[in-house]
């Protein structure tokens, strides 16, 4: 296998300027807090990101594509009121969560997150918005058991500052959003509002350009109280700016401003209670905790400062605020922060120019890691064209291309990056998807509201530079009008795939024409839609699920088969749907899958230009398969090496938590493979990575099967032929990887079991729970051991009880401070391994089935030369890696011996930079690929030190 490490991609991540979670904090959440709890982050470049937290996997959803000069400065979420449930049952259903944005212009925007697109928009004859809130939510009184008032609205208003000066309260009532009042200042000159907060339901307070933080009443517009900063220090500006203000639970004020100074008000008069300089330049954001004794800021100066409350008692008011200590963890400045917590989560994100998320640990900050999120995206915007060597990248409104010559030749190392097409799309919108043929002749692009297709060909006549000839192909009004979300070309080029903003599947039937000795592509004016199955909206839609009504159904993967005739997807649900196209026959009069007839005129006449049949083929849907428990993330079918006339029927997926798994779709079941090797077999290491998948390769590597896998920093590849070990074997076996027999694993693992048991119960306790330890997060990064801890108060304490000190017959107990560590951890109810139905971190079933398949050698693949065979005594898991490489005698080994081969059950390596993307090369289809091939594979790499971030603030002494 060979790499080509590309870094010349000249992709540039976009500033990160806005971050939002869909939930305010918590202390009564139970785990890991709500169920759709996500994290909205705004870009420069108008880019609206989806993350799911994910229990501290961090896991990016979807990306809600911006345009030219739309930049998101200020992001909002609410939730509308709780509803009865229409089918008269009583019950109150949650209301609608919704997303609302603002952009330096005049304009609030309400997205639709099941399109991706806006679902309406507010504007006003105020001046350009600078900040944007949401009014808490209504909660009932503790005193009160009725419900609300006369009148009361229990929705969500947004509140919005302007340049102005003035204040512009928005109703999201009846599914609308509409003006209600503006607040203004009466104040003599326009000054910006910088900041915003509400200190209830009802008060609100903003911190403006001029020196001042000004309070008013939401209900009737009057301005309550006028707070002064006072002047600007000596020989700067003479205003204050006052970028960002908080409300702490008890009513408290935190304001961060320009001076660098963090200043904390009363929350009945309003008087300074205590300021501290923390920071060197301006504060620019400011974060609290639900416990109102923790509060973060972030300046421009790249400090990240906490300060926390000295000890004593609760609603003590001469408790001071100390700094507990600063780090540097973004490279430029600290932008703004988002702040979730829950019982076993509390963590506060902060984002910057350097567009990288960095979680930090609030309640748990100096016994956990922060953990900084790549910032390249975790959905690819490469493709490649296998046969031709084309590497395609895309970001915004343009489109590059690439050609990459093979390793070996004369001009390899030359010819190795060459650029050799470029493509710039008109109009304001960025594209949201592209893909590229399997030999390099076909690029096609859409937008949300348009398709585009070009035809590549090299010119000739160029003997230094070999660069593309690009035509815009026309295109039928049907197939372009509504854009799509996704788009993706079969590897024979015939189909089309299309995935509307609304999540419709569209298939277009593509076909070559020869035109005076030129090819010429037509696509077919009628398009093929695919029904998604029906019922299991029902059945899913649970009343957690409902607050983001269908957006779990977002499909996040497609795929084809090689031979174009299996096509299949997979949503952010856990559902996968496949369909296969087949033939009808002639005599038949054109029945449709549904037993109905299609006549020429009902297709002529079909008012969604979409038929089910096209040149005597249509795709049939498959039976349902069982579905994941979380997003798909990665959608390849495995090839076959059987004959070049059977099915690839059998599909890999891979899902958010990183749980591998196989369809035979054919059968709507798992494959005997994926009931062998559950996630609980999976490589220990390889489940504990927090960085999710961002995609793989699936292939014939040395005639056998094999997956590869990568994350922003890692690479990881499994064998398919063979099981994996169970996890209850020996580590240093399975690391090692020689050619040990699953039973002997199991039995070396049983010995150890009994030897343990006779141990000190007290030591094996400890171990249990140290273990525990390691696996439990609060959402940021691990555990910092205790050796390296810095701020600790220790983590075990000394009980004694009862007795009589004459007697001396008191009993003491050491007890773990640190309990809640382990209870939190041992209640989550999606970890597959502390299902009842597994023993010894693996299924019951699934060593049944390894059991038999060791008595009974199961071939899912014909036997290959060169191919390790399985041993009838045991489920062999030794996979050549390289052949090519012989190994060097030793001492133990005679150099007359024949050599033998080192194998290894999977490979990984984190040995890369910021992995964009990882493509194939050198082959037109898999199934044509001999044991001779090489496989290819374009490795490209976007590291942070290659990006160009923009100029940061630096210190005259720095």
């Amino acid at each position: 296998m060979e790499l080509h490490r590309c870094r010349f991609v000249p992709y540039n991540p976009s500033a990160i300027n806005a971050l939002e979670f869909s939930h305010p904090p918590s202390s009564k959440a139970a785990g890991q807090g709500a169920q759709t709890l996500r994290l909205a982050v705004g870009r420069a470049n108008g880019d609206i990101e989806i993350w799911n937290p994910l229990r501290g996997a961090w896991f990016q959803e979807t990306i809600i594509r911006g345009g030219k000069g739309r930049s998101i400065e200020g992001l909002a979420w609410t939730l509308d009121p709780s509803e009865d449930a229409p089918d008269g049952s009583g019950m109150r259903l949650p209301g609608h969560l919704r997303l609302f944005s603002i952009g330096y212009t005049n304009t609030v925007t309400e997205w639709d997150l099941e399109k991706g697109k806006p679902a309406r928009h507010s504007s006003g004859s105020y001046g350009e918005i600078w900040c944007l809130t949401a009014q808490p939510r209504w909660t009932a009184e503790k005193s009160s058991t009725t419900g609300p008032a006369d009148g009361e609205y229990t929705g969500q208003h947004l509140a919005i500052g302007c340049a102005d000066g003035s204040i512009v309260i928005l109703s999201t009532a009846d599914n609308d959003l509409r003006f209600v009042r503006r607040l203004n200042a009466s104040v003599t000159k326009n000054v910006r509002v910088l900041s915003i907060t509400f200190q209830n339901r009802h008060v609100l307070a903003a911190g403006y350009a001029d020196s001042s933080i000004r309070l008013f009443d939401i209900r009737n517009g009057r301005l309550l109280r006028t707070v002064s900063l006072g002047r600007g220090p000596v020989g700067g500006p003479k205003d204050i700016l006052v970028w960002s203000v908080k409300s702490l639970p008890d009513g408290t004020l935190v304001s961060g401003d320009s001076t660098g100074e963090i200043r904390f008000w009363d929350a009945k008069n309003y008087s300074l209670v205590q300021r501290l300089r923390g920071h060197q330049a301006d504060v620019l954001d400011v974060a609290v905790s639900i416990d109102g004794e923790t509060v973060v800021s972030g300046g421009a100066d790249r400090r990240t400062v906490l300060y926390r409350l000295k000890p004593g008692k609760k609603n003590d008011k001469s408790r001071r605020w100390a700094e507990v200590m600063h780090r540097r963890y973004h490279t430029h400045d600290v932008k703004k922060f988002a702040v979730y917590e829950s019982k076993d989560m509390s963590i506060a994100v902060s984002g910057g120019p350097d567009a990288s998320l960095v979680v930090l640990p609030l309640r748990e900050s100096g016994k956990e890691h922060h953990r900084t999120l790549s910032s390249l995206p975790q959905i690819c915007q490469l493709a490649s064209g296998s046969s031709s060597r084309f590497m395609m990248s895309f970001w915004e409104r343009e489109v590059r291309i690439w050609k990459i010559a093979p390793e070996s030749g004369a001009d390899a190392e030359s010819q190795r990056n060459q650029f050799v097409g470029r493509v710039l799309i008109p109009g304001d919108e960025n594209i949201t998807s592209a893909t590229l043929s399997t030999d390099g002749s076909l690029l096609v692009l859409s937008t949300m509201t348009t398709i585009r297709m070009f035809s590549l060909s090299e010119s000739e006549g160029h003997d230094e530079e070999n660069i593309l000839q690009i035509k815009d192909l026309k295109l039928p009004r049907q197939v372009t009008d509504d854009g799509a979300r996704t788009i993706f070309l079969s590897p024979d080029s015939r189909w089309l795939s299309i995935i509307r903003p609304g999540n419709e599947i569209y298939l277009a039937k593509l076909s070559v024409i020869d035109t005076n000795s030129d090819k010429d592509v037509q696509v077919h004016s009628k398009l093929v839609r695919l029904q998604r199955s029906s019922g299991r909206t029902q059945s899913l839609r649970g009343i957690n699920q409902g607050t983001l009504g269908e957006y779990d159904r977002t499909i996040r993967a497609v795929t084809f088969s090689s031979d174009s005739k299996l096509f299949a997807t997979g949503d952010l649900a856990g559902y996968v749907d496949s369909w296969i196209l087949e033939h009808v026959n002639e005599q038949s009069n054109k029945k449709t899958p549904n037993g109905t007839t299609l006549s020429d005129d009902d297709s002529s006449d079909d008012e969604d230009n979409v038929e089910e049949i096209i040149d005597d083929q249509y795709w049939r849907p498959l039976s349902l398969m069982p579905c994941l428990h979380s997003g798909i993330i990665f959608m390849s079918f495995r090839p076959s090496i059987k004959t070049s006339k059977s099915i690839e029927d059998r599909l890999l997926v891979l899902t958010s938590k990183h749980q591998l798994t196989e369809y035979e779709v054919l059968a709507g079941k798992f494959s005997e493979w994926s009931q062998r090797n559950p996630k609980s077999c999976l490589p220990e290491e390889f489940i504990g990575l927090k960085d999710r998948a961002t995609g793989g390769v699936c292939g014939l590597f040395q005639r056998s099967p094999k997956l590869l896998l990568y994350g922003p920093s890692w690479m990881w590849m499994f064998d398919l032929t063979h099981d994996f070990p169970s996890q209850s074997a020996d580590v240093d076996d399975i690391r090692k990887g020689f050619g040990t027999s699953a039973v002997d694993l199991v039995q070396t693992a049983k010995r150890k079991r009994e030897t343990n048991d006779n141990e000190d119960l007290e030591d094996a306790h400890g171990d249990e729970n140290e273990h525990l330890r390691r696996r439990y997060n609060s959402g940021a990064g691990d555990l910092i051991p205790k050796s390296q801890a810095t701020v600790s108060m220790g983590t075990k304490m000394r009980k004694i009880m009862g007795g009589d000190n004459k007697n001396n017959n008191k009993q003491s107990q050491w007890i773990d401070v640190e309990k809640h560590r382990i209870h939190h951890n041992g209640d989550n109810e999606d970890d597959e391994d502390s299902h009842p139905f597994f023993a010894n971190g693996e299924p019951d079933f699934a060593r049944l089935r390894r059991q038999i398949a060791n008595n009974h050698t199961i071939n899912e693949e014909e036997p290959q030369a060169g191919t390790p065979q399985k041993p009838t005594d045991g489920a062999s898991f030794a996979v050549v890696i390289n052949q090519k490489t012989p190994q060097k005698s030793t001492p133990q080994q005679p150099a007359h011996e024949p050599e033998t081969k080192t194998a290894t059950i999977f490979w990984h390596s984190y040995k890369f930079r910021d992995i964009l993307g990882m493509l194939p090369l050198g082959h037109s289809s898999q199934s044509t690929m001999t044991a001779k091939d090489a496989v290819e594979l374009a490795v490209v790499e976007r590291p942070m030190w290659d990006m160009e971030l923009g100029e940061r603030y630096v210190k005259d002494y720095e």
